[in-house]
């Protein structure tokens, strides 16, 4: 077992967002002077005018290594507003980190928030980071699923970012299963050996019976007979609007969302300011903030709140050092 500290990459974000505030806060961030070292990818100049920033304010404790991945300046003309050059530098860092991570130069990645408009702006086919560091790793959206963590509130999701009219297609009896096998054995790895899992319906009221709506029936209950059958402890599908409840919740482990805004809504509602958001089935450690580029409070315009990204630092850190631990 080696004894380096593990090396995390941290991605700047939106330029014109809260991302590099944030990513330099967090790499120097000195609880974690003695269990790791951090690596900000990005543009020099953002960073620098972030540490300016930082300086200036709180009097920031920075101590980082920077991996340059472009040469954007810094520009106030463009703070808090979608803008292409911002998405397509935020974009090239995250690219850059990524492929660090998977050429073993660093043990995870931190994705600082940015803007899928930026990026779509600029021409490029954007649905999100979960999606794109997933096309980077060679991995189909078919054996990935994303989760949002606070504590023992764990959500994983069968669908992420697609339309609403789209999500009763997509829930498919191999999404759940794969989603559920990817949650309990996140759970696993952070030592609860056998992880209850709560199951939502798809449908209000988990389809009543069928009287809402057949796909509880045909697709979500089998699914989850199924994972009963390989051994899973997994119960449901029960009705979302009653599955978040503070009694119910204390009974699971975690909980597998059908769409987006099911699980999302609830979660933030419960732990905004500590959660964090990992990608489940990489072959690399990826977490991030559970929140986006917050454009109004960018640049010194109000103070950021770092809970979300020191927690996805702390849950990348943990990570990083078991999976060494097992090298």
């Amino acid at each position: 077992m080696s004894l380096r500290l593990p090396k995390i990459g941290i991605t700047m974000g939106d330029p014109a967002g809260i991302g590099p505030e944030t990513a330099l806060k967090t790499a120097s961030e000195r609880r974690f002077d003695n269990n790791a070292e951090f690596v900000l990818y990005g543009s020099p100049n953002i960073i620098a005018a972030a540490a300016e920033l930082a300086e200036k304010g709180e009097g920031e404790h920075c101590a980082f290594n920077i991996r340059a991945t472009g040469n954007l300046k810094f520009d106030k003309a463009f703070v808090g507003t979608p803008n292409p050059l911002c998405g397509a530098a935020a974009l090239a860092a995250v690219r850059a980190a990524v492929e660090d991570a998977l050429a073993g130069e660093i043990d995870a990645v931190i994705t600082a928030p940015m803007c899928k408009a930026s990026v779509n702006m600029a021409g490029i086919d954007f649905t999100g980071h979960t999606e794109f560091i997933a096309s980077l790793c060679g991995v189909p959206d078919a054996e990935i699923a994303m989760r949002q963590s606070a504590g023992k509130l764990r959500v994983a999701f069968v669908t992420t970012h697609i339309p609403i009219r789209d999500v009763p297609d997509a829930v498919t009896p191999e999404r759940i299963a794969k989603t559920a096998e990817l949650l309990v054995e996140s759970i696993v790895e952070e030592g609860v050996p056998e992880p209850l899992i709560a199951i939502a319906g798809l449908n209000p009221h988990a389809g009543e019976d069928g009287f809402m709506g057949r796909e509880d029936e045909e697709i979500v209950k089998p699914a989850a007979a199924n994972l009963q059958k390989r051994g899973f402890r997994v119960e449901g599908p029960f009705p979302s609007d009653t599955l978040f409840v503070k009694e119910t919740l204390a009974r699971f482990d975690g909980v597998v969302a059908m769409y987006h805004d099911q699980g999302h809504i609830p979660f933030k509602m419960l732990a905004f300011d500590k959660g964090v958001n990992s990608t489940l089935g990489l072959p690399i450690i990826r977490t991030s903030p559970d929140h986006g580029a917050a454009f109004p409070i960018a640049w010194g315009r109000g103070r950021v709140d770092m809970g979300s990204i020191l927690a996805a630092a702390e849950l990348a850190v943990a990570k990083a050092k078991t999976r060494r631990a097992r090298e």
